[in-house]
């Protein structure tokens, strides 16, 4: 039996190989697990867990290599992340959870519902897309791996935050462009091109979403020109029990670009969990 882990910011949690680095706060008997996109860390959840710690025990957790986590020996793959989600809740002791993911986020969970159903209450699938890449898709994601190893990180966080946020955000938001842009630069390249060819294997999960019987909230920035709101029209047309909200004047950080009408949405939907 595992001793319980303490609470609060950056806990560092061993499982087998690498070590996740996770914020764990508030009391409740489901807990709200938020799974970062790419390529973030858990702070991009702030907005949520401050929102939430004072009626939910909410975590956000750092994916391997990202953040305080360390990298291991493994390939990365959207499963041995999902994979690692299972095993962090098992030594935090937690036997089911509400889930929320945004893009890869999302991806993990999709991954991770298909193998461990029995572990999720509900999920909340943010900006993301159950498709895999195309052959185009795939290209281009190996040449920015290129682009990476050859020239660094720059001209990618450049590109990547400028894709990420919608032009409102761009223009009046600027503080928190440049939040999200340091993450990206301070990440280990060999984290970012591992990810991305992580990403351009993922399998399609869209053959899957008739399995998923648990409640699910899908939201989607407006003007998201990474995952498309048509990806996620597609998602509730196809998951029997789900809901789906759009943005406005948000892009591909729908949580952070318009944190209280995302917060508004999440906590309608998880009030029935405490």
């Amino acid at each position: 039996m595992e001793m319980k882990q303490p609470k609060g910011k950056d806990i560092h949690v061993n499982l087998k190989g690498v070590t996740i680095c996770c914020d764990d706060f508030g009391t409740g008997n489901i807990p709200i697990i938020f799974i970062h996109g790419f390529p973030f860390d858990k702070s991009s959840w702030e907005p949520q867990m401050e929102f939430l710690k004072h009626t939910h025990r909410v975590l956000a957790y750092d994916i391997r290599g990202f953040g305080k986590s360390t990298l291991g020996e493994e390939n990365m793959t959207i499963s041995l992340f999902a994979d690692d989600l299972v095993e962090l809740m098992d030594v935090l002791q937690i036997d089911k959870a509400v889930a929320c993911g945004l893009s890869m986020g999302g991806y993990i969970l999709l991954n991770a519902v298909n193998r461990y159903p029995e572990r999720f209450e509900a999920l909340i699938l943010s900006d993301t897309q159950c498709i895999a890449d195309s052959p185009e898709g795939k290209e281009k994601r190996y040449k920015t791996i290129d682009q990476i190893n050859e020239d660094g990180l720059k001209d990618f966080a450049e590109g990547f935050v400028k894709n990420a946020f919608c032009p409102d955000s761009l223009e009046n938001k600027k503080e928190l462009v440049e939040k999200i842009k340091d993450i990206i630069l301070t990440t280990s390249p060999i984290t970012i091109t591992g990810t991305l060819s992580a990403l351009a294997k993922r399998p399609e999960m869209c053959s899957t979403l008739n399995e998923i019987l648990i409640p699910v909230l899908i939201l989607c920035g407006e003007e998201d020109t990474v995952t498309l709101m048509t990806q996620a029209a597609f998602l509730n047309r196809n998951i029997a029990n789900s809901e789906f909200n759009s943005i406005g004047k948000a892009a591909h950080m729908s949580n952070l670009e318009q944190s209280d009408e995302f917060n508004r949405w999440l906590s309608q939907f998880v009030s029935k969990w405490q």
